[in-house]
């Protein structure tokens, strides 16, 4: 009699005898690999960075969301552990890809840690075993890049191993949505392995989202950060429009807020952060370039967000020539370089481009962040976070508020700054 595969998985799962792998160990795995030891998994995070692993396996934590006791309670408990090799995917009965996919140089997918994700899990593929991916990729990448993978040892997918897609859906600093109370979409290859993902997930996350498809689940995540891009590039263009005849934009989102129906907020800024939503979108553009379609709001909203770095160099050009001083030799603060508020999350930050620009004008940068102490701005080169004190605000010639920590005393800083340009509206309600 032929075991049912199914059927055992779904066993172990219920019974929390199901060992749990998660490659990649950052601001999505660990937290992951978090919710699934409280679940009562015994869970292996794989990372091929050793420092990374120690730390776990010393019971402290590197990513800002997950406290050092989360993590220490989970290993003391025996049940987490963290390696830099594969071995473990060899007793495994789930493994979930947690690994980035960035952008080339030219805005083209990267999905090469998912390959060699893919590649490493081949070597170990057993009956039995269920793989997810969450990182987020093009539509497809799950079916065409991982499947034959996971095949090239023979074994039916659905009947001998099963495979899905959910996607990662992490906001760091969010003190309202984590990892276990935002809903999770996910899709099956076969109607057999969505019902094993399904109920290893429901184990751990309160809300499940079933959809008919990898594919579909993969859409979805790239619909959620399109959307988020191009109303980010729609009101980084009326910024814009709004600066040229005198117009303040935060009155005009602020009274525009008001409208019960039919209008959400979006906010401008100095260009967009994170791992998601400058990159998401243009996962779908690579897609679809190859089928011959052009996706023209993403581009323009890409070529928008990624202009308004530059745009705001633009700005302290203008502010500093109005009192009487060039761009050239002149001492720039930026305050804050993070992406996003009271994280230490650097990824996509537009302060990197605004500080490169800043220097090849010939100004001198220095910054200030709370959450960063260094700040890496060329290969050879750091900087290092300067103390936010009277004697630095008056040894610069301009301020850019570029991030919004809520630790700052913004009254304190208009006060003392000669000159302060505000890209997040942070002094707006003084």
């Amino acid at each position: 009699m032929s075991i049912n595969m199914s059927e055992q998985l779904l066993a172990r799962i219920e019974t929390r005898d199901a060992r749990l792998c998660i490659v990649g160990l950052g601001y999505v795995g660990l937290p992951l690999a978090i919710v699934f030891c409280e679940a009562g998994y015994q869970v292996t995070g794989i990372d091929l960075n050793d420092e990374k692993c120690a730390q776990i396996n010393a019971g402290s934590s590197y990513i800002g969301d997950v406290p050092d006791e989360w993590v220490g309670r989970q290993v003391e408990a025996g049940r987490l552990q963290a390696s830099s090799t594969f071995e473990a995917l060899s007793e495994a009965d789930v493994a979930i890809i947690c690994v980035p996919t960035p952008l080339g140089k030219s805005k083209d997918p990267d999905i090469s840690y998912i390959v060699a994700a893919g590649d490493q899990l081949a070597g170990h593929m057993h009956r039995g075993m269920l793989v997810v991916l969450e990182s987020t990729t093009y539509p497809g990448t799950t079916e065409e890049v991982l499947l034959p993978r996971l095949q090239s040892g023979g074994g039916t997918v659905g009947i001998d191993f099963f495979l899905a897609f959910s996607p990662e859906r992490v906001d760091p600093g969010n003190q309202r949505w984590n990892t276990q109370n935002t809903p999770k979409v996910i899709g099956g290859v076969t109607p057999n392995c969505l019902q094993v993902a399904q109920a290893l997930y429901e184990t751990a996350v309160e809300r499940m989202v079933p959809v008919s498809s990898p594919a579909t689940a993969e859409m979805v995540k790239i619909l959620e950060n399109t959307y988020r891009a191009v109303n980010i590039g729609l009101v980084n263009e009326m910024a814009q429009i709004c600066h040229r005849i005198g117009i303040d934009i935060w009155e005009v989102v602020e009274a525009a807020s008001t409208k019960p129906f039919g209008y959400m907020p979006f906010y401008p800024g100095p260009g967009l952060g994170g791992h998601c939503i400058p990159i998401d979108p243009l996962y779908l553009t690579w897609k679809m370039r190859g089928l011959g379609v052009q996706t023209r709001f993403i581009e323009l909203a890409d070529t928008i967000n990624s202009g308004m770095p530059l745009w705001w160099v633009g700005r302290i050009q203008d502010a500093l020539n109005q009192v009487a001083k060039p761009l050239k030799n002149s001492r720039v603060l930026i305050l804050g370089v993070a992406y996003k508020p009271n994280v230490a999350d650097l990824r996509e930050s537009p302060a990197l481009a605004i500080i490169q620009a800043l220097e090849a004008r010939g100004a001198e940068v220095c910054y200030n962040d709370p959450h960063i102490p260094q700040l890496q701005v060329a290969a050879d080169r750091a900087l290092d976070s300067q103390p936010l004190i009277e004697e630095l605000l008056a040894s610069v010639d301009c301020v850019l508020i570029h991030t919004a920590h809520s630790g700052y005393d913004w009254a304190w800083i208009a006060e003392h700054a000669p000159l302060v340009l505000d890209a997040r509206n942070a002094l707006g309600n003084l």
